[in-house]
This record gives C-alpha cells, sequence and structure tokens, in this order.
C-alpha cells in the first residue's frame, strides 16, 4: 500500500538516500531550498527554507503517513570560540525548523491510520565530546521533543530519533575530506568505518514504515562510539 511521506531536507545526503528508496513505492513529497539532486526520481518538490518559512500545508495531501526532519548542522569549534548567535542559528535549524514543520502538517499526519515522525538527533548528546556544544545543545533539544510529543501523539502518531556518529555525507565532508582526516574517524569507533547515509537511511526507512509499536525513542546508530570504549 502505497504511503505519502515527506521528506523535510531530502536533497542531499541522508535524506537523499531515503527519497532514492522510496519513490517507487510511495508518494514521496520533499521540501528543500533546491533539487538539483533529485533528477531522474519520481517525488513531489516544495521549494521551502525552513529557517525562514512555514510549510503550507495545502500543498500536500490531506493524508500524510510520515514525517523525516533531515536538516542539521554540524559546527564543531571550541566553546570560547562559539558567538551566542551560533547557537540561535544552530537552534533555529535544528529544532525550530522541525518543530514548525510537524506543527504545521500535525493535522495532516493524525488522518493517517498510523503515521510515524523520524527525527535525527547525535551521538554526541549522551557521550560528551569536546568541541560539540552547539550541536549537541540543539539535538538535546530534539530529544527532549521526541519523547514529549511521542507521548503526546500516541497512539496515532510514532515519534522516534535517530542518533548517529559522523557519517559520509556533504554535511560532514570537511571533516572526512582527506586521508588522515578519515584514518582518525574511522579508528574512534568500535566497527572502524565511519557511517554511510545508505546505512542511517535503512535505519530512519525501518522506523518510518515499521513503528507501529515503536515511539519515544533515540536510536544510537553510531558505530559503537556511544556505548563501547575499546
Amino acid at each position: 500500500m502505497k504511503k505519502n511521506i515527506l521528506i523535510i531536507g531530502g536533497s542531499s545526503g541522508i535524506g537523499l538516500e531515503i527519497v532514492k528508496k522510496l519513490n517507487k513505492e510511495h508518494n514521496i513529497f520533499v521540501a528543500s531550498r533546491t533539487n538539483e539532486s533529485l533528477g531522474g526520481l519520481n517525488y513531489q518538490y516544495i521549494k521551502i527554507d525552513v529557517t525562514k518559512e512555514i510549510l503550507d500545508p495545502s500543498i500536500l495531501p490531506d493524508t500524510l503517513d510520515g514525517l523525516v526532519y533531515c536538516p542539521g548542522s554540524i559546527n564543531l569549534r571550541p566553546f570560547r570560540g562559539l558567538k551566542p548567535e551560533t547557537f540561535i542559528e544552530d537552534f533555529n535549524l535544528n529544532v525550530m525548523g522541525a518543530i514548525k514543520s510537524i506543527n504545521a502538517v500535525l493535522k495532516n499526519l493524525n488522518n493517517s491510520q498510523q503515521a510515524s515522525i523520524v527525527l535525527f538527533s547525535t551521538v554526541a548528546v549522551q557521550t560528551g565530546m569536546p568541541f560539540h556544544s552547539s550541536v549537541a545543545v540543539s539535538k538535546g533539544a530534539i530529544e527532549g521533543l521526541t519523547r514529549s510529543l511521542a507521548a503526546e501523539l500516541a497512539p496515532k502518531i510514532s515519534v522516534n530519533a535517530v542518533a548517529p556518529s559522523i557519517v559520509n555525507t556533504p554535511l560532514a565532508e570537511k571533516f572526512l575530506n582527506s586521508e588522515s582526516k578519515m584514518e582518525r574517524a574511522v579508528d574512534r569507533h568500535p566497527l572502524k568505518k565511519v557511517g554511510s547515509a545508505e546505512e542511517i537511511s535503512n535505519f530512519t526507512i525501518h522506523l518510518l514504515l515499521n513503528s507501529s509499536w515503536i515511539t519515544g525513542q533515540i536510536f544510537g546508530v553510531d558505530g559503537g562510539i556511544g556505548r563501547l570504549k575499546i
């Protein structure tokens, strides 16, 4: 049975992989600033900057079965080098963008017999890491939002979050753009590899389509770095 699924930030990285995997079997709606990388895929495009605009639910079907919010930021700098404005910018993108998007389409999601929302956190929330204060603040709020909404929206809508470690996507390119950087990133993880967009998208799709008895959970998909010390 085809489902109506909205992917916000579906034009690159993990979001793009989700669109590639689902576009033939489901009705996919992509909301992003650009769609240059989406050529040849079957989807409906909504041009939007979620930090500045509010999604118009009238351009979507009355019933939405899934929402994935993919936009994110990685500002890895010492705390003393981060201006308060940086925290605000990251919060607006990671948290307020998600809040405004969910609020805009909540009625559409409630029209589904069983809808699913998937958000993204980071391993750095539960595992303290230096230079991650800005992203950890924002994604910590996402984890709180995930649990609160899961309780409030049950039983019709499940809400879960994926908390990856570093993933080889355009967003993380500057941290993996040399052999030495890649080797250091690989070595930090017990499974001796960095994540791929395909791996994270596979897990996200599982939550999106098969979460009728899973809600309020934060899943560490992180190569073991969040729980293991070896």
